[in-house]
């Protein structure tokens, strides 16, 4: 009989060795893990082997819960590679539901150190679409980045939020 969702995220959160365990039984229940999305992002910031788990877990879990958008907002200001990426791309699942977070994914598209993240914030609000309008001004610019995948996502990402597709 498999744990709980609500005592997996807690053991996902410890720093024990069922840690790993707890990220494995949340990758084979599938959809039914959706309430711990947040938890498996925060994981993608730990040990490589949990971190894999993690984010296999969050390739096919789809859009997070409604009430994960304050949560993953602050996950996107970490200086860390893995959970700002996941926690840009569970918002952009969340489509206008995200809107809430236009303004930290603003800050990410245009300054995270690492690009993988700028990409996905750009990404997440062509996503939300137009109430991402307040990004436009942002997303103008980094259509002319140098980082060529970074300036396609931001002309797809203007061209959504005006609904020009």
């Amino acid at each position: 009989m498999s744990a709980s969702v609500s005592s997996l995220i807690k053991l996902l959160q410890s720093e024990t060795p069922h840690r790993l365990d707890a990220a494995q039984q949340l990758l084979e229940m599938g959809s039914e893990a959706v309430p711990a999305a947040v938890a498996l992002v925060e994981a993608c910031d730990g040990d490589q082997e949990t971190r894999d788990i993690a984010s296999a877990a969050l390739e096919d879990l789809g859009p997070p819960e409604d009430d994960a958008v304050g949560a993953l907002t602050k996950i996107l200001s970490r200086p860390t590679l893995d959970a700002p990426y996941w926690a840009a791309t569970l918002l952009g699942r969340l489509e206008s539901v995200a809107a809430p977070a236009v303004k930290q994914l603003i800050v990410a598209a245009q300054g995270h150190a690492h690009a993988a993240v700028r990409q996905r914030s750009v990404w997440a609000l062509g996503k939300i679409g137009p109430p991402a309008a307040p990004a436009l001004e942002s997303l103008q610019l980094l259509t002319t980045d140098h980082d060529p995948r970074l300036a396609s996502l931001a002309r797809d990402a203007v061209a959504s939020i005006r609904q020009e597709h």
